[in-house]
């Protein structure tokens, strides 16, 4: 028997998929709206962070 036989036999099983993109769908617009709405002064201070060689952001 193949596996998408035995989903099939699950009950209530096709609202993972619709749940799980509705989910994943509302993270991207909001991360999106965040990203059109962020400050560009933080926006560049956060590009930088990986360049930075001093030490005050060691763990």
């Amino acid at each position: 028997m193949k596996f998408i036989n035995y989903l099939g036999s699950i009950a209530g099983i096709s609202v993972y998929p619709m749940a799980s993109l509705l989910l994943l769908f509302t993270f991207f617009v909001g991360a999106s709206l965040w990203a059109f709405k962020a400050d560009k002064k933080m926006v560049d201070h956060i590009s930088r962070i990986p360049l930075d060689n001093n030490d005050d952001h060691s763990l």
